[in-house]
């Protein structure tokens, strides 16, 4: 960011040197009040690859926010073609592109070469199937270098790519692709988790009839090697690529900067999956910007996200391609029993520079006693990212002591709703515990009250978006009359991207992430965020994992709520009074009285999507008797039934 800050102060900009304190503000208070200049500037530094003129428009509305259908709405980049392949496969020689590890070690690597020219046999054999520009080809597949083939391949024709991970069942899958109607669908005959292998063909089979639009479906062998039987009808990976050819030339078809890339969908809570139609220039652009300035990726670095296909930050982790990184893999469970430190071990023998993981995944290795620091030599990693839930205040110490010093902890939140991030890390602000260090440049981010109105710094809101930005999604998908898409992001107030996270700017100029919006408690009138509850929770080394929901009291005429908490303790404790006293006590004093627990109950598992997140509003679904939206959308959805009529909670 250093970087780009100089560089834009030798245009006449009224930015500060990189070392002043107000650097980081004043460059992202630029890039509000001169937005094309801005985002210009962000295509320029990137080196992106395109037809773009000078003096070619580079936003054609006003600083009014608006959905992409309505008659307010401007464009990005209205003239530019680019193509989302040609950025990221930019880069070519023998240097690796791409090292896949699993549960079991390491896995394979690709030079960037190699990588180049796997998607150009596996392009060939899409052009084959009659793949071209805006049809949906999708990944039913583990987070392996042949799943980042198989994108790069349909996104070199302009076809649109969609995924979700191996585990989905097919019910989920359904929900999903058969919104979208892939011509081609790519499946892998078995994956890894939790020490066991898990057959796909049984689901493959169930699968396929109920996804007519699927002209050709390939089975890519599990672990990359071996021969792989072939059900009926379905090619073998190896066949559709032919190995062993040598590779086409590779052409890549450039598209309108709005084009559909990716097709990426909400996590079905509330009904179907809402399929969000994502652009190739605002994909590109604002991971970019993400990555370069943010957080400071540099070409031949190296890059790790614990993500599955079927999360958007496995899109966010990819593009780092395109800034010229070495992209690092992991495909399994985080912590395997037999090696829960392997993400740790995998980071030092790959020298990752920058390693993203999950909340709970820092909380979790905290409560665990992880040292990694001293088992593993983790000089190279600079960053630790994280998002999936707000970040704790002690889990900010627990990296500085356990991985280093020299780390910086960055929160991230955005979501899949924009592919990407509204508040972030960067090199130039001041890293404070507990706090997301500030707004995403190019990204107007405000804390609006009920009214709409802005809020005062450490009062809770809603976090809200006031200016457009490339990232926006292009439409919903089966959305013609944008209905939908007005829905759920411009009502109550039409001005204005309602994003739906519960929040307050810090006094450092910071963020706080309370939780959703449609999660947050509202006992007696007094509306609080669940982040402030587990903040404190955590904090004891007898609780593993914690979720609570505010339950509407039975019988009471108001429909008043109360504060339910739910613990995952560890294996030899049990949930006593005097536990139960320390806790709300803990919460009393670090949060308010309002936040204290009406009920405490230990319970077995607590539901969890597939990316990681706690499903409160599942939970809270379950208890109060409705049938839970989406199941499909769960990891564990076994575990819901324990919270099905509770006698302590009628």
């Amino acid at each position: 960011m250093g970087r780009f800050l100089e560089a834009r102060r030798g245009t006449g900009a009224p930015l500060p040197p990189p070392d002043d304190p107000a650097a980081f503000a004043a460059l992202h208070a630029w890039s509000l009040a001169e937005p094309a200049d801005f985002w210009g500037a962000v295509w320029r530094d990137g080196g992106v690859l395109g037809d773009l003129a000078a003096g070619d428009p580079i936003w054609t509305g006003s600083s009014t926010i608006a959905p992409p259908q309505s008659e307010a709405a401007g464009r990005w980049f209205p003239t530019a073609r680019l193509n989302f392949a040609e950025n990221l496969l930019r880069h070519r020689g023998d240097e690796l592109a791409v090292i896949a590890w699993d549960e079991r070690g390491p896995l394979s690597s690709l030079s960037r070469d190699a990588l180049h020219d796997e998607v150009a046999r596996v392009a060939a054999g899409l052009v084959r199937c009659g793949v071209g520009p805006g049809d949906r080809v999708a990944g039913w597949m583990p987070n392996i270098p042949e799943t980042l083939v198989a994108m790069l391949a349909t996104a070199a024709l302009g076809a649109v790519w969609t995924s979700c991970s191996p585990d989905f069942g097919v019910d989920g899958i359904v929900d999903r692709f058969g919104q979208t109607e892939p011509v081609v669908l790519f499946f892998c005959d078995a994956y890894g988790y939790g020490g066991k292998v898990h057959d796909c063909t049984a689901r493959a089979a169930e699968l396929l009839p109920r996804l007519p639009s699927v002209r050709e479906a390939i089975i890519v062998p599990f672990r990359g090697g071996g021969e792989v039987e072939a059900p009926t009808g379905v090619t073998r990976w190896d066949d559709f690529r032919r190995a062993g050819a040598d590779p086409p030339p590779l052409a890549f078809h450039r598209v309108p900067f709005d084009h559909p890339l990716y097709v990426l969908y909400s996590s079905g809570t509330t009904g179907l999956p809402k399929g969000l139609v994502h652009g190739v220039g605002g994909t590109l652009l604002q991971h970019l910007k993400e990555h370069r300035l943010h957080v400071d990726l540099r070409p031949h670095e190296r890059l790790f996200y614990f993500t599955t296909c079927g999360w958007m930050m496995w899109n966010w982790l990819v593009s780092g391609l395109a800034a010229g990184a070495t992209l690092v893999l992991y495909d399994g469970a985080p912590m395997p029993a037999h090696e829960p430190d392997i993400l740790w071990r995998m980071a030092s023998g790959e020298r990752v520079n920058v390693f993203g993981t999950s909340a709970k995944y820092l909380a979790l290795a905290e409560k665990e006693g992880m040292q990694p620091a001293r088992q593993h030599d983790l000089g190279a990693v600079r960053a630790v990212l994280s998002t999936g839930s707000p970040l704790a205040a002690a889990s900010f110490d627990w990296v500085a002591k356990a991985v280093g010093p020299q780390v910086q902890t960055a929160s991230i939140s955005g979501g899949t709703d924009i592919v990407s991030c509204f508040v972030l890390g960067n090199p130039l602000s001041p890293v404070f515990r507990g706090e997301i260090q500030g707004p995403g440049l190019g990204m107007a981010v405000q804390i609006f009250d009920d009214d709409g109105a802005r809020v005062a710094d450490g009062e809770a809101g809603e976090l809200v978006c006031t200016q457009p930005f490339p990232a926006m999604p292009v439409a919903f998908w089966n959305d013609s009359d944008g209905e939908r898409y007005r829905a759920a992001y411009f009502e109550p107030w039409p001005s204005v991207w309602r994003h739906g996270d519960w929040a307050y700017r810090t006094s450092h100029g910071g963020f706080v992430i309370e939780g959703r919006s449609d999660a947050t408690l509202n006992p007696g009138g007094v509306r609080i965020g669940t982040a402030e509850i587990y903040r404190q929770v955590e904090a004891f080394d007898e609780v593993l994992e914690s979720l609570v929901i505010g339950q509407r009291i039975p019988g009471a005429a108001d429909r008043d709520v109360r504060v339910v908490l739910f613990l995952r303790l560890r294996e030899e404790v049990a949930l006593t009074e005097e536990l139960q006293g320390r806790i709300r006590a803990k919460i009393r004093s670090g949060a308010s009285p309002h936040h204290i627990p009406r009920i405490i109950l230990a319970v077995p598992d607590i539901p969890r999507t597939r990316s990681g997140k706690l499903s409160e509003i599942a939970v809270r679904d379950a208890v109060e008797g409705r049938r839970a939206r989406n199941v499909g959308a769960l990891a564990n959805p076994e575990a819901l039934a324990w919270f099905t009529g509770r006698p302590e909670l009628s």
